[in-house]
């Protein structure tokens, strides 16, 4: 029971309640039920109707036949003995009569009498249904005059249990019936309105898988749609289109650019190099002007080669050269790479050994190289950078430093090209804000994932993970 509980739960919590389909589905749903829950009252209100009107022709035929009766008899007996020789005489096991003078005594009953019908005192034409000894009883009240004088009144009660029966079942009947089509209708609609929404999802579907490169080849072809929605596909298609012609075009200018310019700032910064290491005759201030100059000019030109990268990866022009490699060799390798260049102690932890993946080495290692250089730069000088390997399902690896950290609130950001956490940090330790934009691209294309988790003025630990192969 409670794991049956716990599915409808699940279901629930599926359902989105601000969607079109559920929408249309509960408006057109509730639509329907009011109109056939109002034909199926109309129709209990008028069957019982129906049955009363019946039963009332009756009564006003006795009504009309009785005075006549009572006074034929009362030329032979007294009057109050002429209204029970009328009574005895239309009386039966369907038909009940009591009569009541002025002062409410009972002085003629038939002889089926019940006792709980004495206490009755309705007075009207129009009949009530009331319940004796289970069964239904459609009782009426009509004074009783003779000679312009009251006399008193006289009370019928008509058995009406067959009929109430075959009411009451008519009514079961009609209220499945009704439950019945209901369901079905909701069914129904339901599931025309899924078919006829899932045009518009196909759109969003598409919407949702394209990628930047393959704008211009969507193709969306809805021959048997609506006109509303071969419309909006076409207009989407179009709009595709000049995204796509938009997107090639930032390309080409962006590889155009990138090219154009990385050659003359190569030169510019060899030259400034050269002019650096023979400037026996230069001053201090001009040795600092040069040193500054050869910076920004390395720095240009690593900002072009990081364009370059992101191009190629949003073009899927990054080629990838996939083997098998050992993750706990390359790692030591790098490390080992990196400690050339950097006095930071590097610290390896191996919960596994040998775990195979399948990457590109030299991507591989520009990733590492480019998270333990990220590591290095924002943590202080006097603390080491920790690399743990595990595997689980997948292999991971993890890069803890002990750095500033990033705030909660920017961690989605931060693979977002030319974002940087801190402005003036980046630029005193030659950021160019593209590093961790391209390691995300890369480890994408080599159908891994990255994640980061961080804390400010506690470090940040970046996670790589990628598909085993054994």
């Amino acid at each position: 029971m409670l794991r049956k509980i716990t599915s409808n739960l699940s279901t629930l919590k599926t359902i989105d309640f601000n969607s079109l389909k559920f929408r249309l589905t509960l408006g057109v749903a509730l639509l329907s039920t009011l109109a056939l829950g109002s034909v199926a009252l109309w129709m209990n209100w008028k069957m019982q109707n129906l049955l009363i009107m019946t039963h009332k022709q009756t009564v006003n035929s006795i009504a009309n036949r009785f005075p006549h009766d009572v006074e034929i008899y009362s030329e032979m007996v007294s009057l109050e003995v002429g209204i029970q020789k009328t009574i005895n005489n239309l009386s039966n096991y369907k038909n009940i009569f009591w009569f009541k003078n002025n002062h409410n005594h009972i002085i003629a009953q038939s002889s089926y009498f019940y006792p709980q019908l004495a206490t009755f005192n309705y007075i009207s034409s129009h009949p009530q249904v009331i319940i004796i000894a289970e069964n239904y009883w459609l009782i009426c009240g009509i004074p009783f005059q003779r000679n312009q004088h009251l006399i008193g009144y006289l009370y019928i009660a008509q058995n009406i249990t067959n009929e109430q029966i075959l009411f009451t079942y008519l009514i079961r009947t009609l209220t499945i019936t009704t439950i019945l089509a209901i369901t079905i209708m909701i069914t129904a609609i339901a599931c025309y309105i899924s078919y006829s929404l899932k045009p518009l999802e196909k759109i969003c579907n598409v919407a949702q898988n394209i990628s930047a490169d393959k704008l211009k080849e969507v193709s969306i072809n809805f021959n048997n749609s609506p006109s509303e929605v071969k419309k909006l596909a076409q207009t989407l298609e179009k709009m595709l289109m000049r995204l796509g012609e938009t997107w090639e075009n930032q390309q080409q200018l962006l590889n155009n650019v990138s090219h154009e310019l990385r050659t003359p700032l190569t030169i510019v910064s060899g030259y400034l190099q050269s002019t650096l290491r023979r400037g026996e005759n230069l001053t201090l201030i001009q040795k600092e002007a040069l040193s500054v100059a050869v910076s920004e000019a390395n720095r240009t030109v690593q900002l072009l080669e990081d364009l370059l990268d992101l191009a190629r990866a949003d073009n899927g022009n990054i080629q990838m050269e996939l083997e098998i490699v050992i993750v706990n060799d390359l790692i030591r390798e790098i490390i080992s790479m990196a400690q050339q260049y950097r006095t930071r102690n590097i610290l390896l932890t191996e919960e596994y050994n040998n775990i195979s993946i399948k990457v590109d080495r030299n991507r591989f290692k520009q990733i590492c190289l480019n998270l333990i250089d990220n590591a290095i730069k924002y943590s202080p000088e006097n603390t080491d950078i920790h690399i743990i390997l595990k595997q689980h399902k997948s292999a991971i690896i993890e890069i803890h430093d002990q750095g500033i950290g990033i705030p909660l609130a920017l961690q989605n950001r931060i693979f977002e090209r030319f974002y940087r956490v801190d402005e003036a940090r980046n630029r005193d330790t030659g950021g160019t804000g593209l590093g961790l934009a391209i390691v995300k691209s890369l480890v994408t294309t080599m159908n891994g994932k990255i994640n980061l988790i961080s804390q400010p003025d506690k470090g940040s630990i970046f996670t790589l993970t990628f598909p085993l192969f054994e």
